[in-house]
């Protein structure tokens, strides 16, 4: 595969700088909220995302070779192999943190259920695309809604509650932007309802924890509500400008538990206060806002809906993790894209964004 010369004029590279130096935040955190740490092995991680970052930016750049087109012909084989990835790790999976996640391919742990977030969007493109004089019957949402529930009780089963409920999000928002009216959501919102006491056989028992934690937070200050009561402390006592680089005591003395992962913004916010927090949003904001003005920019539908959900999953993912920290939803264990260690993570949020910078680069054909 090569790039035809045509298309480099019109590569994003502030967009691309942006991805870049969200990762290197990313690493310089992960590395200051472990520095202190007794277990080498977390002093080290900070190397390994910078491996990730190596992996993740060819992937990124990888993507740009690609002709959207071509991808969606492809879209439904990559969805089947990730669905078998998924299965696997019930068999072959490697178990941690209380949880079957993980599969071990050669010297890399990949994180199937991060892949099927990717691959859902590209599924959900195809599907509609191939039934776009149809859009108007409310009929033609019964398939990829079941789809979308079984590859969401896939996830659930590992158990990983919050990928889970961004998959379902993703469909929604995909549905939503097609024009499906709201009212239409309601029976799968009863049906959600009516289900619940089946989905609540599916979580750990930490999870349901969490869960009634997230109703009473003084239940349990000293287990379940440890997470939120600390990641609390850590936003606050960063103030306006923060305690600076390496001087957030409250997350770099271990008070704050998975400081690295899930409550990386907790301690962004205690080492650079509100403002840096700012920043941070405002990148955010931008890749967003530029991922849903490729999508609109495009004429073609299944590269519109493939930018849009991208951006979709970017932005419900953000949200939930930022909440979570906040004390605003349950911990469901989610990362923060780009900052958060973890290289599936990582890796699959850069390759998307590559795609992103591709459609750009080809707007003239789309």
């Amino acid at each position: 595969m090569q790039l035809d010369r045509r298309y480099v004029q019109y590569f994003e590279w502030p967009f691309a700088a942006a991805i870049l130096g969200m990762v290197l935040v990313g690493i310089l955190t992960i590395y200051s909220a472990n520095v202190f740490a007794a277990s080498a092995f977390r002093k080290t991680l900070f190397l390994k995302q910078l491996t990730w970052l190596g992996l993740g930016t060819a992937a990124m750049f990888a993507a740009c070779l690609i002709n959207p087109r071509t991808l969606g012909r492809y879209a439904n084989v990559i969805f089947g192999l990730t669905v078998l990835l998924l299965l696997a790790v019930f068999i072959l999976g490697k178990t941690g943190l209380g949880a079957q996640r993980w599969l071990r391919i050669g010297p890399m742990t990949i994180q199937p259920s991060e892949f099927s977030k990717l691959a859902l969007v590209l599924f959900l493109a195809r599907y509609f695309d191939d039934h776009r004089e149809e859009l108007h019957n409310p009929k033609i949402m019964l398939l990829p809604t079941g789809v979308t529930l079984g590859l969401a009780l896939l996830v659930l089963k590992q158990p990983d509650l919050g990928t889970a409920l961004l998959l379902v999000f993703i469909a929604i928002t995909i549905m939503l932007l097609l024009g499906l009216h709201w009212r239409y959501l309601v029976p799968v919102v009863a049906g959600g309802g009516v289900l619940t006491p089946l989905l609540w056989t599916f979580l750990k028992d930490y999870q349901r924890r969490r869960i009634l934690v997230y109703l009473n937070p003084d239940m349990d200050p000293l287990g379940a509500s440890y997470h939120i009561a600390q990641s609390k402390i850590a936003v606050g006592s960063g103030g306006l400008l923060g305690k600076g680089w390496l001087a957030a005591t409250q997350s770099q003395l271990s008070f704050l538990p998975l400081n690295h992962t899930d409550f990386i913004f907790a301690v962004l916010a205690e080492q650079w206060g509100f403002m840096g927090c700012l920043v941070i949003l405002v990148a955010y904001f931008y890749l967003i806002t530029k991922g849903y003005q490729i999508a609109q920019d495009s004429t073609d539908l299944f590269v519109s809906l493939v930018a849009a959900g991208i951006a979709s999953m970017l932005a419900i993912q953000i949200l939930i993790n930022m909440a979570m920290v906040l004390g605003m939803l349950p911990v469901v264990g989610i990362p923060l894209p780009l900052l958060s260690y973890g290289g599936s993570s990582l890796l699959v949020t850069m390759l998307s964004l590559g795609l992103l910078l591709n459609i750009r680069m080809r707007r003239f054909l789309y």
